[in-house]
């Protein structure tokens, strides 16, 4: 499972620097195309949709490592106040919702993926095809349950260590 773990971590940090060249590519096009259009009056045809594409890209790219890292924002206020054991059980109950929620969304990013590339669907003006995006976004979403699932199984452990613990010292 740790070899697992590192292996998954080491893609997760590649499709994080994939996102962030999502994100200055998204960056570097839009002010080309406003240097563009403003001194040249020569805009670039489809930046609307590049830009669309690579920002849904470069978001699900960096989802898994926002949650690796535990960038995400978390209702701590509340939660804090409990007991560790409460706040160990809504753990799992929020990881355990969450990673089949995501793994949802994956799946049916892929159906969706490999009907949008037997149809041969593209942008409405750059006439890309839009399954590639499709299929990285899809990645994106199946590397953060991963993550959720490494979560989850250290919850897990760690709620039943404790329970074994507790049961062994009466």
């Amino acid at each position: 499972m740790e070899f697992m773990q590192k292996v998954i971590k080491s893609i997760i940090v590649k499709a994080d620097k994939i996102a962030g060249f999502c994100f200055f590519s998204v960056m570097a096009l839009v002010v080309l195309n406003i240097v563009m259009r403003k001194l040249l009056n020569l805009p670039i045809t489809g930046t609307y949709d590049l830009v669309g594409l690579l920002t849904a890209t470069g978001i699900a790219l960096a989802l898994a490592n926002c949650t690796l890292s535990n960038g995400h924002i978390a209702m701590g206020l509340i939660i804090d106040k409990l007991s560790p054991a409460w706040q160990r059980l809504i753990d799992i109950i929020v990881y355990a919702l969450s990673l089949g929620l995501w793994l949802t969304i994956a799946w049916q990013l892929f159906v969706f993926g490999g009907t949008t590339a037997g149809r041969g669907l593209v942008s409405a003006t750059a006439m890309i095809p839009i399954y590639p995006f499709i299929f990285a976004i899809a990645f994106g979403v199946l590397f953060l349950c991963f993550v959720l699932a490494f979560k989850l199984a250290d919850c897990l452990k760690a709620a039943f260590t404790r329970t074994a613990e507790k049961e062994e010292g009466r």
